[in-house]
């Protein structure tokens, strides 16, 4: 921290409340916060800042973060000292599995859980020590599609294809809203400054959406399309793609393998067989289509709304698909990936990718560890061997984030037993026994380990703990190395007992592509964490570069274009194109989410700066649905699906499709037990007590939000 005054202070940081990794600049007296603004020097975000970073001082001031260990008593929460919480928690973890077994004890983790590199690094070794096949997180309700699709194709989950916006001069954008999210799965700070360039550059983008979004608003064109139906599109794009012959696979020939079976999958899917189930003209659907053929420098990207859906497998696989075949894929302005001083990726090719284990009620495979959370509140319901027992949750609210959130509500009160580590009393953490509270954002040192690896360019900071833990506090690095020593059948090896996340750090970037270790040129001049937090601002690694085929990691160096899951999947959905369209009634309508710039996910709604205003949970209709059914602007509504109903305001617009309702995910703090002061006004409803548990992807298991139809009730 270099003084700025007699009295002030500047501290540098990247914001990890969301992937776009700004960079910060902190005004502060070394024990407040004076002002926050973007950091205009940091090579990677250049000064782009969003409400939420600039309220990380009240984050941190906020009075209703927990401090101390909380456990649950007949008179209600109490505080406890950590070594005896650390002792209950251990003690009846053990107990019940000793009980039970292993598979008794669940883990759920949040999305937090990868914005803190601390976390991040001790996460698996707590994992490992439970031995437990209940293992949840928030990744089946988000991105599972992505990483299914990339463990087929490329042999392994985590290389996934980025669009390299900055140098991109075509780019189509498919159910995906980089303006709220600040960029998903495309870690792009000052996202909407890197979009207009697309356009200064002479370049356009083009939103597909059933909803006209802050993204739709400022692009060249905008298409609505029925929810659920994105993988009709792309079928369209693909048959044409086919038929025209404009395949180019020059620059990976080498190394691809299964084009001929691609050839006739799309035959069906014309543009004009598809034009009536997607909503979308058929001439438009050429005319895009040519136009991303025709432009050297461009790229297809589909973010929630083709992974949150029933088809979100093959969306995620075809996108990948019609880049590679293109030709706009591993090159500058197509569809790129990062290079990360700290690589994400391993080194191991022809593991099994899933499947090893099944859930017990659904028989839903596992993926890279995980069981679907759709099958979690199921998998505590029913009894017999296995069944879920404890549960423990780190940085996550799955009873307002998760499906048919209101049944896991009823579910978790059957537990024998429950822990959460987070900040706060909420809607989930009010059942835990005992709740472990870490410290967060400005007490934490930062490294952006897993949106370095999603980013649209290579950079790395280090960002140093702004103000000291208070007395009695534990990083969440130290609650897992102390629940992991309890949990462990075997005696934890010496380094791991010393070990911390910076040493961890450090020697991954030693190994890393830009490390002392990576060659011998770089023996002396290697990147090192000594050099990156010496750069306050960042250290910029350039822009993406082409990293096939030595990034793949199948059995046979080569891309998979015709995975069999995928094939087998699309067997299935030719059944249903040749089945009569749904019809909906008068009062039905297909339901999707959105995303607010102002929040993320269920959490932030605790800061009155960013809830203040006009209410934003509402249940978006079009002007055209509203005047049949007679409602009017701000009127009370029910909204009915098979699993339950909220009550909710209305908000008559045309930004959205007709037929199409949309309810915004992250809301509904209105349940008792909690310790928010999140006003009433402000509260809203949680659009998962409305979303249906067995509705999901079947060939990912990751939950299908989007689409399901519900009723408004006036």
């Amino acid at each position: 921290m270099n003084p700025s005054s007699t009295n002030t202070y500047t501290h540098y940081r990247v914001c990890n409340f969301c992937e776009a990794m700004c960079g910060l600049e902190i005004t502060h007296d070394k024990k407040q916060v004076l002002s926050i603004k973007g950091d205009e020097k940091d090579p990677f975000s250049k000064g782009s800042i969003c409400p939420k970073g600039a309220i990380m001082g009240d984050m941190y001031n906020d009075p209703d973060r927990l401090r101390k260990p909380l456990k649950k008593t007949n008179k209600g929460f109490v505080e406890i000292e950590w070594e005896e919480a650390f002792d209950i928690v251990g003690n009846r973890l053990n107990s019940i599995r000793t009980q039970y077994g292993n598979d008794a004890v669940g883990l759920y983790f949040g999305n937090p859980t990868v914005h803190n590199y601390g976390a991040l690094l001790y996460v698996a070794d707590f994992k490992k020590a439970v031995r437990s096949k209940n293992n949840y997180s928030a990744t089946s309700m988000d991105q599972l599609p992505h990483h299914f699709a990339s463990q087929f194709m490329f042999g392994n989950g985590m290389i996934i294809p980025i669009p390299d916006i900055n140098r991109t001069d075509y780019m189509i954008i498919i159910g995906a809203n980089p303006s709220a999210s600040n960029g998903s799965i495309m870690s792009a700070g000052g996202v909407q400054k890197r979009l207009r360039d697309i356009q200064q550059r002479g370049g356009k983008y083009i939103v597909i959406d059933p909803r006209i979004t802050e993204t739709a608003k400022s692009a060249d064109e905008h298409l609505f399309i029925q929810p659920d139906t994105d993988v009709y599109f792309l079928l369209a794009m693909l048959h044409i793609i086919i038929q025209e012959k404009k395949t180019n696979l020059k620059h990976v020939e080498k190394y691809s393998a299964g084009f001929e079976e691609i050839q006739s999958i799309a035959t069906a899917y014309t543009p004009e067989n598809v034009s009536q189930i997607t909503g979308i003209k058929a001439d438009d659907i050429r005319k895009i289509t040519e136009e991303y053929l025709n432009t050297e420098k461009a790229v297809l990207y589909g973010r929630m709304g083709v992974s949150t859906q029933s088809h979100g497998g093959l969306c995620n696989w075809l996108i990948n698909l019609i880049n590679i075949i293109t030709g706009h894929f591993d090159k500058p302005g197509g569809a790129m990936f990062t290079n990360p001083a700290v690589p994400v990726v391993r080194n191991i090719k022809g593991r099994k990718p899933y499947g090893r284990w099944k859930s017990r009620v659904r028989n839903l495979p596992e993926f890279q560890g995980e069981l679907p959370v759709a099958a979690m509140v199921e998998e505590m319901e029913t009894e017999g061997k296995g069944q879920i027992k404890a549960l423990v949750t780190h940085a996550g609210n799955p009873v307002l984030s998760s499906p048919n959130g209101h049944r896991l509500d009823t579910a978790l009160d059957g537990l024998e037993f429950m822990v959460s580590i987070d900040i706060y009393l909420n809607e989930t953490t009010k059942h835990a026994d005992i709740i472990l509270p870490p410290t967060t954002g400005l007490e934490v040192d930062h490294y952006d380990i897993i949106f370095n690896s999603f980013a649209v360019s290579n950079t790395a900071k280090f960002s140093e703990a702004l103000f000291p833990a208070q007395y009695g506090q534990l990083h969440d690095w130290q609650i897992f190395k102390a629940l992991t020593k309890r949990l462990s059948k075997k005696k934890l090896p010496w380094l791991y007992r010393v070990s911390t996340p910076k040493l961890l750090l450090k020697l991954a970037l030693l190994n890393g592509p830009y490390g002392n270790l990576s060659s011998i040129k770089r023996l002396f001049t290697g990147l090192t964490l000594r050099k990156i937090k010496k750069s306050v601002h960042g250290v910029d690694l350039g822009p993406l570069v082409p990293m096939f085929p030595k990034l793949l990691r199948t059995k046979d160096q080569k891309i998979h274009l015709a995975p069999q899951p995928f094939l087998d999947q699309l067997e299935v959905l030719h059944t249903r194109f040749k089945e009569e369209k749904d019809k909906l009634l008068d009062n039905e309508f297909r339901l999707i989410g959105r995303r607010h710039l102002r929040s993320n996910n269920t959490w932030m709604h605790n800061v009155e700066k960013l809830v203040s205003g006009k209410n934003r949970c509402t249940v978006m209709i079009n002007t055209i649905d509203a005047e049949r059914l007679g409602l009017k602007n701000e009127e009370e509504v029910v909204v009915k699906s098979r699993v339950g109903e909220v009550k909710i305001p209305v908000e008559v617009t045309k930004n959205i499709m007709s037929g199409v309702v949309s309810i915004p995910h992250g809301f509904g703090h209105h349940k008792k037990g909690t310790k928010l002061k999140v006003a009433e006004a402000h509260a809203g409803v949680s659009v998962n007590d409305l979303s249906d548990h067995d509705r999901i992807d079947t060939l990912t298991g990751n939950a299908a939000f989007s689409g399901q139809v519900v009723q408004i009730i006036k």
